[in-house]
């Protein structure tokens, strides 16, 4: 297994992000918006992983184009690297182990804390771009639990429309309302939830309204890059 980099914390804090190939708008706070971060990032745009391929062929064929993408940004000097789907949990201790940098393919990489934090995995609330497609061996991979309760996107909305359908224009107020009134039903249907995990990376612009709202702390990709890159000064 690679060691730790020698200059490792002489690097500068700089973010890689390996980017599916998208057209889709990211405002700020999308984990693929340079502007979201009060540091530089580094994208590497994997070419041919649409959304669907990742979410729905689970990136068959692409595990090696994912690994040379993160090598990259590592290469380019990067002291972290994250991605732009959670579904590419799956993938995450292939990619780790061909790295010397910390990594993290999914925020599904804060269940075994929030678990431990707010009490097991049924208070730990998932909202994911695609319910039907999100499963037990995304969770298993990253020590999650089936027992959380997964609320997935509407297929007949303009989340699926712009987003998984890859489109370059879309209403995006209305992206942001479907996902909040997700947020909605998430606590309506299962009111034990006292943590909300947001597994899409194109959600954390309106994590701050989904925790005004439900009155529930909110997690996501963002949040823990962030942290990743406070691991060293």
């Amino acid at each position: 297994m690679p060691g730790i980099p020698s200059d490792f914390l002489q690097r500068p804090r700089m973010l890689g992000i390996v980017m599916l190939d998208t057209v889709f708008p990211r405002p700020v706070g999308d984990i693929g918006n340079p502007a979201t971060f009060p540091f530089p990032v580094r994208l590497r745009k994997v070419s041919r992983a649409s959304p669907q391929k990742v979410i729905f062929e689970r990136a068959s064929g692409m595990v090696d184009d994912f690994v040379s993408a993160a090598q990259a940004l590592q290469a380019d000097g990067c002291k972290a690297i994250v991605t732009s789907c959670g579904f590419l949990a799956l993938h995450q201790q292939t990619i780790a182990a061909a790295l010397e940098i910390p990594f993290a393919s999914s925020s599904l990489c804060w269940l075994p804390t929030l678990y431990h934090a707010f009490g097991g995995a049924r208070h730990v609330g998932i909202l994911t771009a695609s319910g039907a497609s999100l499963g037990a061996a995304h969770l298993a991979a990253l020590g999650g639990s089936m027992e959380s309760p997964i609320v997935g996107m509407p297929v007949a909305s303009e989340f699926a429309r712009v987003i998984v359908g890859n489109q370059p224009e879309g209403d995006m107020d209305r992206v942001h309302a479907e996902m909040v009134a997700a947020a909605d039903q998430l606590v309506a249907t299962q009111p034990q939830v006292r943590a909300i995990l947001l597994e899409c990376t194109n959600m954390p612009p309106v994590a701050g309204l989904i925790a005004q709202r439900t009155g529930r702390p909110v997690f996501d990709l963002v949040g823990l890059a962030r942290q990743m890159m406070g691991l060293a000064p």
